[in-house]
């Protein structure tokens, strides 16, 4: 890992789209400094409304755990604090930047940092894995749980396992000594079938 920090993240939503008014109901994440866990941030956030019997199934977080936890606004708020100065990272983070940008929204903030994608990364990373989702992946490469799937700071802690092994691996098998996140964002970004072209001319100078 380079020299920056790192807050990996996950959020559990009411839905698939804060576009259609979907909230967040709980905030997962870890802080990374120089390769090793320096804080976590976890909350059950009240989204002001039910949430439907396939989420409470899907996250084991029931209707009434929400009732009795802090109100999203509040949470956020919290959450922005948390992240403040620090490069920000999930697995698909297109869907949870969306919920982040449009809770910061809600209290006048906007995010300031770049946002990696432990998915898009190990697509060109691990080409051979059988799928790429966080549960999968976590199998594949003998990654140890924290807590249930679907439950924020359990897979937060999962996607920074991942990112921590992705940067090993990258180190490892192209004899580099530190990877700026400039690399990382810039892998996610190209076509599957170059990315061995793609760090091995960064591994060149």
């Amino acid at each position: 890992m380079g020299a920056f920090s790192m807050v990996v993240l996950d959020f559990e939503t009411t839905g698939l789209s804060p576009a259609y008014g979907d909230r967040v109901i709980e905030v997962g994440a870890v802080l990374l400094r120089g390769g090793a866990v320096a804080g976590r941030f976890q909350s059950l956030a009240n989204p002001g409304r039910q949430v439907s019997r396939f989420i409470e199934e899907y996250t084991g977080i029931s209707n009434e755990m929400l009732r009795a936890a802090p109100p999203v606004a509040e949470v956020m708020a919290l959450f922005a604090n948390f992240i403040e100065g620090h490069v920000l990272a999930a697995h698909n983070a297109s869907f949870d930047s969306r919920f982040l940008d449009a809770e910061l929204a809600r209290l006048g903030l906007a995010r300031a940092r770049p946002f990696a994608c432990t998915l898009l990364l190990s697509r060109r990373v691990y080409p051979e894995a059988p799928a790429h989702n966080l549960e999968t992946l976590a199998r594949y490469k003998r990654l140890t749980a924290s807590g249930p799937h679907h439950r924020a700071l359990a897979d937060a802690e999962m996607a920074a396992a991942l990112w921590l092994g992705i940067v090993e691996d990258i180190k490892k098998d192209y004899g580099l000594t530190e990877i700026p996140l400039e690399l990382m964002l810039g892998l996610a970004k190209v076509a599957k079938a170059a990315a061995p072209g793609y760090l091995k001319k960064f591994a060149a100078g």
